[in-house]
């Protein structure tokens, strides 16, 4: 796995997922994977990860892939996420995101993203998400 593609995710800073706790561990133009541990304030009751937290943190990767996809200066954003729940995760679990890609267009990409328990393996839920590519914005006069 590529360093410099790791770094150069980890550099961009996005705060929701710090937020979320999920620390990437590993990136190329092909897989990015990443942790998440299940702490109570990402949980529904009773005391199980939420499912807005897992569509998060598959959103993150998926974007992330995409980043290192992109045409120089251009960016990205979600147009369409599903989302399939298998099992749940409890507070203290480490969740195992990779996200991989289905398709790389000049218009759009599609990552799909399984999230799985780090202890058993088990499959908590498989994401498949479309991620539009923006041309950058002309500089204004």
């Amino acid at each position: 796995m590529s360093t410099a593609e790791l770094e150069r995710l980890k550099n961009l800073r996005m705060p929701f997922a710090e937020l979320l706790g999920i620390e990437l561990v590993a990136a190329t133009r092909d897989v990015v994977r990443a942790h998440l541990v299940v702490r109570p304030e990402v949980c529904t009751r009773p005391a199980t990860i939420h499912g807005g937290a897992i569509m998060a943190f598959a959103d993150t990767l998926g974007a992330a892939g995409t980043v290192l996809n992109l045409p120089e200066g251009h960016s990205t954003t979600t147009i369409e996420s599903k989302t399939n729940f298998i099992s749940g995760a409890p507070v203290g679990t480490t969740l195992i995101g990779e996200a991989t890609p289905i398709h790389r267009g000049r218009r759009t990409q599609v990552w799909q993203t399984r999230i799985t328990r780090e202890n058993d393996g088990g499959l908590v839920a498989l994401i498949t998400q479309t991620q539009m590519v923006l041309e950058p914005r002309p500089a204004k006069a």
